[in-house]
């Protein structure tokens, strides 16, 4: 099976059932996309197939659309997507663990609401946990990166 990932061709031999999250972290080596429940329910999974953001540990590697974007595919090799860029002023991170998943949620929503509200924030993000509580940080963030992207 071959599988685009941030703009690159990789070939998988893996089962079609496994989840897209252990053909990533354990069969090409992108450790950035975190197990955290299993279930869908944390988020630290989260990548983008075809631009949506998708629990990875939820998609069957045979189900798998479109290419697939993990963190290290958001920005550019020259510049950081906007979000990213907000993260490190907002001081978003503290223990890291759910950010990849965190950032590319909030890609997700950036892209179909370029200037969300609080609740609108709230709702998109309410499926991704960060045990460091953070919630505040991420919520500034996402609006210093909308505004950063609308101005651009």
């Amino acid at each position: 099976m071959d599988l685009t990932i941030n703009g690159t061709s990789h070939s998988v031999d893996l089962p079609d059932d496994m989840p897209l999250l252990w053909a990533l972290r354990d069969g090409l080596n992108f450790s950035s996309v975190k197990y955290g429940c299993g279930i869908a329910q944390c988020g630290a999974c989260t990548v983008h197939i075809d631009g949506q953001a998708v629990r990875s540990c939820q998609v069957a590697l045979a189900d798998v659309w479109g290419e697939i974007t993990t963190i290290e595919g958001l920005g550019t090799p020259d510049a950081l997507h906007a979000i990213q860029a907000a993260w490190i002023d907002h001081q978003v991170a503290q223990c890291g663990y759910c950010q990849s998943g965190q950032i590319l949620q909030a890609a997700d929503l950036l892209a179909r609401n370029p200037a969300p509200t609080d609740d609108d924030i709230d709702a998109a993000m309410s499926g991704n946990l960060c045990r460091c509580g953070t919630y505040p940080r991420i919520r500034a963030a996402i609006h210093s990166a909308a505004s950063a992207m609308r101005e651009a």
